[in-house]
């Protein structure tokens, strides 16, 4: 997870930079006397909306809909209580009962394949959770209007 978010940070400064490191070259060169510098709020809201791409504005809506809001956390909340489900149902009896066996490796690969169809799930449904629910909250609660994380 910190490496994730480590990663974004980084990415997100780099953006960042390749966006105004020319523009202030450009004035410099030019010897004009007025170089843009972004604002701290402009940094500060690039930081927590979910893009990858710096603009020094972006589309925005007129009000936040709480109730959307709501919603998604809601979806996100029931996502993790239901992986949670597929994790105790299905995953931790396989290898509950295979570590009071002796090991063999007959043993290991049918836990293994036994619990492929529950990971799978379970990352479907960390996508889901962050990807569109998590993403599309934060993306109302900043009134962050381009909804295009996918593409």
């Amino acid at each position: 997870l910190l490496l994730a978010l480590q990663v974004r940070l980084v990415m997100k400064g780099h953006s960042f930079i390749r966006e105004n490191v020319p523009r202030v070259l450009s004035s410099v060169k030019d010897k004009s006397g007025t170089v843009h510098i972004p604002r701290i709020s402009q940094y500060l809201y690039f930081l927590f909306a979910p893009t990858l791409i710096y603009r020094d504005s972006y589309p925005r809506n007129p009000t936040i809909r709480w109730s959307y809001v709501a919603t998604k956390f809601a979806q996100v909340l029931g996502s993790l209580f239901y992986a949670y489900y597929i994790f105790v149902r299905l995953c931790i009896p396989q290898f509950r009962n295979s570590s009071q066996e002796t090991f063999n490796l007959r043993g290991l690969v049918l836990c293994i394949f036994n619990s492929i169809l529950p990971g799978v799930l379970i990352l479907f449904l960390v996508f889901f959770a962050f990807l569109h629910c998590w993403l599309n909250a934060f993306a109302e609660m900043l009134r962050f209007a381009d909804r295009m994380f996918y593409k």
